[in-house]
């Protein structure tokens, strides 16, 4: 099988189940978006200093699989079902005992920061913020189609646990936080 299809040409590709839609629709950018997180997770799971967060962050990585083929699967009536995972609350579970360990050893967090200090801190900060857009998307198309809320929680949850690991990539460092420091 080709890679290519050219049933796209025209601008519009086919959800899971086989209803067709534009490329510009909210689901695609729903799902696409999504994909993008999971390619800076892949980066930010390369990174050495998560060597003994590999595992981790490939289930996190295999979780987002299962999310965007939940969205790609058309939810119209008529439509060929398609069987697929489904994000459970033990998933959104592991996120939070994940961020707990973490910030059981950070400092209290008393101010904005500043992402960078290291490549490695920067890529948790830019997959966070890949996380939230991602979030947005989901949410703006649970606006018009029902989304399942578990999605746009563990979304929400993978950012926070993205904010933390790179405070504690920062401390593992040995990298100072960069605080915000606003004009007076």
């Amino acid at each position: 099988m080709k890679i290519y299809t050219k049933t796209g040409d025209g601008g519009d590709t086919s959800l899971l189940g086989g209803k067709r839609v534009s490329k510009s629709h909210i689901r695609i950018d729903a799902y696409g978006t999504v994909d993008e997180l999971n390619a800076f997770l892949g980066l930010l799971k390369d990174q050495g200093v998560n060597s003994t967060r590999h595992a981790l962050l490939k289930e996190i990585q295999d979780r987002l699989f299962t999310i965007g083929a939940t969205l790609a699967t058309s939810t119209s009536s008529g439509e060929v079902r398609v069987k697929k995972p489904d994000i459970l609350d033990e998933d959104i579970q592991m996120l939070e005992r994940e961020i707990d360990a973490m910030d059981a050893s950070l400092p209290v967090l008393k101010n904005f920061i500043l992402p960078g200090g290291h490549a490695s801190v920067s890529m948790a900060h830019l997959a966070r913020t890949v996380c939230r857009r991602a979030e947005r998307c989901v949410v703006l198309l649970h606006e018009v189609e029902h989304i399942e809320e578990k999605i746009i929680q563990y979304l929400n949850r993978l950012s926070d646990f993205l904010f933390v690991l790179g405070r504690k990539m920062a401390q593992e460092l040995n990298i100072e936080e960069t605080t915000w420091a606003p004009r007076d």
